[in-house]
């Protein structure tokens, strides 16, 4: 099988049509039309064998994920997601891997009707790149820069649990429908584009949970130039998690563990009520877990006492 009849065989059959894709797969490159008076947001991701994903990941997991950790960085700028390229490098085809990895890459751009719109695919170590491209209304994005001392800090639905779900993966542990959805929470995040949308003009900082909680959220606070006092009791740990690790390694796992694909972003007290109104219309919950401060750091608390946030966050290198 060449890269031709790969191309056609797997991926040129799922696209889904847009009106504005102008010029898509099966070209030297892709044409697009921008919608009048936005801005285009784009963003890239790889995952690589033995550095994102165990070898036991299967492939129609890999597909959905690879596609949806672009749409949470896209949902993190407030964007509507639009296209998506895919650079897939594949140690050789193999058709049952490929009809999997493409169904599970379809479903999850289905999921925010983006269409795929051109890539690459070569020989190679097992890897997948996707670069996402979305849209925001003039002056509607959210970066990480916008935070204020005073304003209150929020995290979408539980967190820890894509992290336990992968101790899932390589232990193999007993079957469980607790673990069952720890392993599902590794293998399927769901990106919060709705949310995202929903809180342009709403969040004055926002930044998608990738590698761990405290040190995501440390990245948002430097880039705004402050700091923070945050509650571990108010912490979003699901039920599957503390019965997995315990309350104590639960909440380690839910500051350090990444791979959550939740959203941590920052209000005015002014606009807590509006996000309220919004939250009853999501998938998901939205619970305030601290506030910003003038202290250049991320501060945790418990029972009065401050709480140090053990082991690393995920390295890339």
């Amino acid at each position: 099988m060449d890269e031709f009849d790969l191309i056609e065989q797997y991926f040129r059959k799922g696209v889904r049509p847009r009106d504005d894709v102008l010029c898509g797969i099966g070209d030297d490159a892709a044409i697009v039309s921008m919608p009048e008076g936005q801005r285009l947001v784009i963003a890239s991701d790889s995952l690589i064998a033995g550095t994102h994903f165990p070898d036991q990941t299967p492939a129609h997991a890999l597909g959905y994920r690879c596609m949806a950790v672009n749409l949470s960085d896209l949902a993190a700028m407030a964007a509507q997601p639009l296209w998506a390229t895919l650079a897939l490098s594949l140690p050789e085809p193999d058709a049952d891997w490929l009809e999997a990895f493409a169904e599970g890459f379809f479903e999850s751009a289905a999921g925010a009707d983006v269409a795929l719109i051109g890539g690459d695919t070569v020989r190679g170590p097992l890897s997948m790149t996707v670069t996402a491209h979305g849209c925001v209304e003039e002056g509607r994005h959210v970066t990480r820069t916008g935070a204020a001392i005073g304003d209150r800090i929020y995290v979408t639905g539980t967190v820890g649990d894509a992290r336990a779900g992968l101790d899932v993966l390589l232990q193999k542990r007993s079957k469980s429908a607790s673990n069952d959805k720890l392993l599902h929470r590794f293998l399927y995040p769901s990106p919060r584009v709705t949310p995202g949308r929903q809180l342009a003009g709403v969040a004055t900082a926002m930044i998608d949970v990738s590698d761990g909680l405290h040190d995501d959220l440390g990245k948002l606070l430097h880039a705004s130039g402050f700091g923070a006092d945050l509650e571990l009791a108010l912490l979003p740990i699901s039920e599957e998690l503390l019965q997995f690790a315990g309350a104590d390694a639960a909440v380690g796992i839910a500051l350090s563990g990444g791979d959550d694909y939740e959203l941590c972003f920052t209000i005015s007290p002014d606009h807590e009520s509006q996000l309220e109104r919004l939250v009853e219309h999501w998938d998901c919950s939205a619970t305030c877990i601290g506030e910003v401060s003038g202290e250049m750091e991320a501060r945790w608390w418990h029972n009065g006492e401050l709480h140090a946030v053990a082991g690393p966050a995920f390295s890339h290198f």
